[in-house]
């Protein structure tokens, strides 16, 4: 995650940087302009001391000529040794060409026939110092002249080399400016991008919020496509709108839960006719049954008592797995004593699952479901099997029925999946003795167990399997 923090400081660090590139571009045009400029600056003074120490060296030996004194000799040396310091200087300059070695070598001539006009003036003839002395100055004016040509030409050629700088120093101040405006460009593009990306989505998280605010929960979710501290508050913005989702839903499911379990307690109330005097006169019939020798019409009195008052009490009572195969027992031996040997009841039950805790009347409607809906049509060979095993850290319930079967569409109506479903099935289930329909048992089963399940399997002609998943951890 790049955050707004660091944008900024790489955008400002950019723009230094373009800066800073720009200072140095410049000064060093600058600094090569001057370094052209201060060489050829020296080099024609180098050239002006040349003529200079060349005319003064051939005056102090006209003077020796005239007054051969030692003075004047040492004057001679004197400005002498200053012209060869000068044109050690011009040999050791970064120009090339022949009018440097031009210059060098009549330095040499020239202090050559100063040295013979010395020595013709030594031995005294005066020959001699004559024609060296003449041609001492005639090669002091070739210096002169020569000079002055180097000087001329360096002057052109530094007027030509001033254009080229001159449009170099140009071209940089508009590399310069193009920079700049370049940078200014970025800017303000960077600018609109960045402040962009924050006000359109805080408008989206705005006009999220405002949806909220009227109870919309199932907008769609705000979507940031660069990831920063705005991307990560619209990642939970949009966690804290799904968990509202949720628990809204939650709510509004649980209400509609305790609403039908409020309508199944009514209509178990309305079942109820003076439930205790009920009991106490099956009670009484069993005993006299029992008494008389009908010792089978007194089980099956004692049957009904049991069913009777399991069913009408509260249905938010604690109940284990235990309880519930003991009550579909009872069920079972009533339903068999009207269908005799039509049909066969097979149970398999881990003694291990029996102590987890289940909603109350879960198994029974499913046991009811069954026989209406499966078995009752048939006329021999029945069955229907309640397994009960432990399966992976799942507490697995399989009611299966080798009946008629149904097809998906009665499935749906059975767990309430199409509007006729509840009011059908309680309609065609009006001998049931709890008339609580499949949808009831699942919802209660959801209410009570999140993580449970429960699922229809079935085919025409090949029974019925109603399984349910139970979680241990409960």
């Amino acid at each position: 995650m790049i955050k707004i923090r660091t944008k900024l400081l790489v955008y400002f660090a950019s723009i230094l940087v373009l800066l800073v590139l720009l200072f140095l571009v410049r000064e060093q045009s600058n600094d090569k302009v001057m370094e052209l400029y201060n060489e050829n600056v020296e080099y024609f003074f180098l050239l002006n001391e040349i003529t200079k120490a060349t005319n003064q060296t051939f005056q102090s030996l006209q003077i020796y000529v005239h007054e051969p004194l030692t003075d004047n000799l040492q004057l001679y040396q004197t400005e002498k040794e200053q012209l060869l310091q000068l044109q050690q200087i011009v040999r050791d300059t970064d120009k090339d060409g022949v009018a440097k070695k031009n210059v060098v070598h009549m330095i040499t001539s020239f202090l050559d026939q100063t040295e013979q006009t010395i020595d013709g003036i030594v031995n005294q003839d005066i020959q001699q110092y004559s024609i060296h002395l003449s041609e001492a100055e005639r090669t002091a004016s070739y210096i002169h002249e020569k000079t002055l040509d180097i000087i001329n030409v360096e002057l052109t050629n530094s007027q030509e080399l001033s254009v080229l700088l001159n449009e170099k120093v140009a071209n940089t101040k508009k590399m310069g400016t193009a920079i700049i405006i370049a940078i200014i460009v970025l800017s303000i593009l960077f600018a609109l991008w960045f402040s962009n990306g924050i006000t359109r989505t805080i408008e989206r998280l705005t006009k999220a919020a405002q949806e909220i605010s009227t109870g919309r929960y199932k907008g769609e979710d705000v979507v940031v496509s660069r990831k920063d501290e705005l991307w990560f508050l619209t990642k939970t913005f949009n966690e804290m709108k799904q968990n509202i989702l949720e628990s809204v839903s939650e709510i509004e499911e649980k209400a509609r839960l305790a609403q039908l379990l409020k309508e199944m307690e009514l209509k178990s109330l309305q079942n109820q006719i003076n439930p205790h005097f009920l009991f106490n006169t099956l009670n009484t019939i069993s005993k006299t049954s029992y008494i008389e020798g009908a010792e089978r019409t007194s089980d099956l009195i004692s049957a009904v008592s049991t069913l009777l008052r399991y069913n009408i009490g509260n249905l938010e009572r604690p109940t284990t797995l235990k309880d519930e195969v003991e009550i579909v027992k009872e069920y079972f031996f009533i339903q068999q004593a009207r269908f005799r040997d039509r049909v066969e009841f097979i149970e398999k039950v881990d003694p291990g699952c029996l102590s987890t805790p289940i909603p109350c009347l879960t198994l029974q409607p499913i046991i009811e479901n069954a026989f209406i809906h499966g078995i009752e049509s048939m006329a021999k060979g029945a069955k229907i099997a309640l397994h009960i095993y432990d399966d992976k850290n799942k507490v697995c319930i399989d009611v299966i029925d080798n009946g008629v079967g149904m097809d998906q569409k009665k499935i749906n109506r059975l767990l309430g999946k199409e509007e006729e479903s509840e009011g059908s099935i309680l309609n065609k289930g009006s001998g049931h003795s709890t008339g609580i329909g499949m949808n009831n048992v699942r919802n209660r089963l959801k209410l009570f167990d999140k993580e449970s399940s429960f699922t229809i399997s079935s085919n025409v002609g090949e029974g019925t399997k109603v399984s349910i998943r139970l979680s241990q951890s409960r």
